[in-house]
């Protein structure tokens, strides 16, 4: 149920704004390569916690204080692979050229399990990628 369908009072929205979003990586120095040199993201800020043992990298198109970025979070001492777990889906970053882009991605050894296409019942040309880690990235072409 939502507050349309039970008639409570919406929350208000001025002043709010989605932040970042965090995901786990396994090698920090391979994942900032893909987020930064092969999607074009900058580094926004970088911070080591050496009581906690982990490291938050976040990375985005501009500024947090603008612009919604990706928190990558390395713990140091992680030894397995995370579990990606079966409620994360994607997130999705708009492109120009997906042909060319996924061209570009390939030749970097990108995993591409699904190739720039129009999607059915829309004819928006999408194509998914994946990080170092797996994760999955829509991405969608946009005029």
């Amino acid at each position: 149920m939502t507050a349309a369908t039970t008639g409570a009072a919406a929350i208000e929205t001025a002043g709010l704004r989605l932040l970042h979003t965090m995901i786990r990586v396994r090698d920090l120095d391979k994942s900032l390569d893909f987020y930064t040199r092969l999607l074009g993201m900058k580094m926004v800020r970088r911070k080591d916690f050496p009581g906690g043992k982990f490291t938050l990298a976040f990375v985005g198109y501009g500024e947090e204080t603008d612009h919604a970025v990706i928190e990558l979070t390395h713990n140091w001492d992680q030894e397995q692979d995370y579990d990606l777990g079966n409620g994360f889906g994607h997130f999705a970053i708009g492109v120009a050229d997906i042909g060319e882009t996924c061209r570009r991605l390939r030749a970097e050894g990108v995993s591409i399990p699904r190739p720039p296409g129009p999607m059915k019942h829309g004819g928006t040309v999408i194509a998914f990628i994946e990080d170092p880690d797996g994760y999955r990235i829509e991405l969608i072409e946009r005029a």
